[in-house]
């Protein structure tokens, strides 16, 4: 396959859901640029209506606009779709809020684990009721008190959450994490003027009393989640040249980018600009012949969602590959550790799960076989951007899930092969 031409990617899925309930707490009418319209974020606008904000539907490419509003405990439960953001962002929110209210989700979603936000959330004094520390949960109590915590992960999830209470509870928050995350969220907060202390892995919000926002303006920029999976098919490309237009840069997301530089992949970032208190690039790819590469725990909080893309790459590269203390691949949409490893076996690669870390052992292969998604985004996502090497032939399990974070994916490679 020759490459030739430009591709622009969906807006920032963190970004999306972080503006959305930002602009549904603010004062006034918000508008969006660019959200990312695909289902983990209509869940989060589809939550926001029922608690009385007013979101615009949200089409691709086109201007949202988001009119705040006092939010009220909801009639019903508030689904969370898919969307592990929404749910746990929204915990932070509704209890700092000392909002009476169910969270639910779909059959994926309910299997995924909720304590690593419920725990610091109550000890700020908030109150749930759930089994096991997974959805269904019901916020019964609001925070009371601030806290200072430990996070024994790196989830910018869970630290958004925090944040999002003391923003709306008035409470401090100081949170500490092993490993840096991705900071939407603090850039966020100090493109809207509110005062964060940020020293490497340790954030410390104290706010100045129960916070009012103003509505605001806000362009999206392209997602770099879903930049890899363009960037990967270039890479495996026999010839030409690729630019990803309007790529998100942000350090904190684009740890892949970094460990394809160590593979041997030749990608410049040209047009450096600001969007959305985000830095942006177009991404300029040429194929490459690629080798193994060992990725270290520090490097996973910048590219988790990269790691299906990455390990499909790997599997094509010159000699081995091992992504160390990858477990949180295990809960994520689904078990996508295991499920990388028995799906690159499926297709004729050589890959093995090790406690938690994954090893790929490069080789020239054709690829083809059955592949199991899940109903996994990324894994379909991965193994359909291996499916375009020379003389694959790989078959999907399933072909909706890219919806959830990339609409419009497949239209996309199948532009790229033509």
């Amino acid at each position: 396959m020759r490459v030739d031409g430009v591709v622009t990617v969906p807006g920032d899925k963190s970004v999306t859901h972080r503006a959305l309930m930002l602009a549904g707490l603010a004062r006034g009418a918000s508008e969006l640029d660019r959200p990312l319209a695909a289902a983990d974020t209509r869940s989060t606008a589809r939550v926001l209506r029922q608690l009385g904000a007013r979101v615009g539907p949200i089409g691709r490419g086109a201007r949202l606009r988001v009119l705040g509003a006092s939010w009220h405990a909801p009639s019903g439960a508030l689904h969370c779709g898919n969307s592990g953001t929404t749910a746990r962002l929204m915990l932070g929110l509704l209890a700092g809020s000392g909002i009476g209210a169910r969270l639910t989700g779909d059959l994926s979603l309910r299997r995924r684990p909720m304590a690593r936000v419920i725990e610091p959330l109550e000890a700020m004094g908030a109150v749930f009721s759930t089994r096991g520390g997974r959805l269904p949960v019901t916020v019964r109590g609001g925070v009371k008190r601030g806290v200072t915590w430990n996070s024994p992960v790196a989830s910018a999830q869970v630290k958004t959450s925090l944040l999002f209470a003391a923003l709306t509870s008035g409470q401090p928050v100081t949170l500490s994490e092993p490993w840096r995350s991705r900071d939407h969220t603090e850039r966020l907060f100090a493109a809207l003027g509110l005062s964060l202390q940020v020293d490497d892995r340790t954030v410390r919000y104290v706010p100045d009393g129960l916070v009012r926002l103003e509505a605001f303006a806000l362009e999206v920029p392209g997602d770099a989640s879903s930049a890899a999976f363009p960037v990967g098919a270039a890479l495996l490309a026999s010839a030409g040249e690729l630019v990803v237009a309007g790529t998100g840069v942000n350090p904190t997301r684009t740890g892949f980018l970094d460990v394809l530089a160590r593979m041997g992949a030749r990608i410049e970032r040209t047009n450096l600009r600001t969007a959305g208190a985000e830095p942006v690039a177009d991404l300029v790819v040429r194929p490459a012949e690629l080798r193994g590469v060992e990725v270290e725990a520090g490097d996973v909080p910048r590219l988790v969602d990269e790691v299906p893309l990455l390990a499909v790459l790997a599997s094509r590269a010159r000699g081995d590959s091992v992504f160390r203390e990858v477990g949180e691949l295990r809960v994520k949409e689904s078990n996508r550790l295991e499920l990388i490893a028995l799906n690159l076996r499926a297709v004729g690669a050589d890959a093995e799960v090790q406690g938690d870390d994954l090893h790929v052992r490069g080789r020239d292969y054709r690829p083809a076989g059955h592949v199991e998604t899940a109903g996994d985004h990324r894994l379909a996502m991965a193994f359909a951007v291996l499916g375009t090497a020379p003389e694959a032939a790989i078959e999907l399990s399933e072909r909706r899930s890219p919806g959830i974070s990339y609409p419009g994916f497949f239209d996309m490679l199948r532009e790229l092969e033509a």
